[in-house]
C-alpha cells in the first residue's frame, strides 16, 4: 500500500502543474506517458470516450478537456500539436476508460478516484457540518463555478465583465448591483460580498451560477447583450422561486458577523 501511495504521489502529482490563478491541472501528453500508451491516436480516442462520460453525466466538457496547442521541434522544422489541459475530474474519467492492462492505470484509477472523492461531500457529511463549515465549502463551489462562468461567458463575447456580473446579481437582488449589496453589508471597499454571506444566500447564488453556464453553453452566437441578459433572467427566475416557495429574499438574509476570510483559518480544513 506504501508502495502504492508513493507512486502515486511521485507520478501522479509530479506531472500536475498549477496555472496563473491557482489553479490545477494535467497536460494530456504526459498522462499518456505515464499511462503507458505510445500512440497519440490511440490515447486520443480514451479522451473522446472520457468527453463522452463527462457530456453523458451533464457535465460540461470545455471546462475539464481543454484544448492546448504546442509547438514542438520536428527535426530542423517545428509543427503544432493537439494537447489538453486536464482537470482533476477529466483525468478521473480517461483512467476509467484506460486500458487496464497497463499497471499505471490501475493506480490512476485508485489515485483520482480518491483525490477527486475528497473534493466532494455528500448529503450526509454535509448536514453535519457547522454554518462556517458550510460557508467554506459552498464559496469554494461558488469560486470554481465563477471560474467556468466567465470562461464560458468570455467564449460567447462578453467584454464588459462587471455589467454581466451585476446581471446576475440585479436579477436575484431585485436590481441591486454588487455595489449596492456591498453598502448593504456595510462592508469595506473591495472587501468580497461573497465572503460575507451565509450558507443559504451563497446556495441561492450557486444556482445563479450553475444555470447561467448551462444556458449559456446553448447559445449559438457570440453575443455579450444575449449573454448578460440571460445572466439577469436567471438571476430573477431564481428570485421568483424563492418568493414561490415562500422563502426568504436574498437581501433579507442574514450577513454573518465575521468574513470567512477572517474565518478560513480556525474553520475545519475541506
Amino acid at each position: 500500500m506504501n508502495q502504492i501511495k508513493e507512486y502515486n504521489e511521485t507520478t501522479f502529482e509530479s506531472i500536475k502543474h498549477i496555472n496563473e490563478y491557482g489553479n490545477e491541472y494535467w497536460c494530456a501528453r504526459e498522462l499518456q506517458t505515464v499511462l503507458g500508451y505510445k500512440e497519440w491516436r490511440l490515447f486520443s480516442a480514451v479522451i473522446e470516450k472520457a468527453q463522452i462520460a463527462c457530456s453523458q453525466s451533464n457535465n460540461s466538457i470545455n471546462p475539464h478537456f481543454g484544448v492546448y496547442p504546442k509547438i514542438v521541434k520536428a527535426g530542423v522544422a517545428t509543427k503544432t500539436i493537439i494537447d489538453y489541459k486536464l482537470s482533476r475530474y477529466a483525468c478521473y474519467l480517461i483512467v476509467q476508460n484506460a486500458n487496464p492492462k497497463f499497471k499505471a492505470v490501475a493506480l490512476g484509477q485508485t489515485y483520482f478516484a480518491v483525490q477527486t472523492r475528497k473534493m466532494e461531500l455528500s448529503e450526509e457529511e454535509y448536514s453535519k457540518l457547522s454554518e462556517d463549515e458550510k460557508r467554506l465549502y459552498r464559496r469554494k463551489q461558488t469560486k470554481d463555478g465563477n471560474k467556468i462562468l466567465y470562461k464560458i461567458a468570455r467564449e460567447k463575447g462578453v467584454k464588459n465583465f462587471d455589467r454581466f456580473t451585476n446581471a446576475g446579481y440585479k436579477g436575484l437582488y431585485n436590481g441591486e448591483t454588487a455595489n449596492d449589496i456591498a453598502k448593504r453589508k456595510g462592508l469595506r471597499y473591495r472587501e468580497d460580498i461573497l465572503d460575507n454571506m451565509s450558507s443559504v444566500e451563497l446556495g441561492a447564488n450557486i444556482f445563479r451560477i450553475t444555470q447561467t453556464e448551462a444556458l449559456l453553453e446553448k447559445q449559438e452566437e457570440a453575443d455579450e447583450q444575449i449573454a448578460t441578459n440571460t445572466h439577469y433572467k436567471v438571476g430573477k427566475a431564481i428570485r421568483d422561486t424563492i418568493k414561490n416557495l415562500g422563502g426568504t429574499m436574498p437581501e433579507n438574509l442574514p450577513t454573518p458577523k465575521k468574513s470567512l476570510k477572517e474565518n478560513r483559518s480556525k474553520i475545519m480544513n475541506l
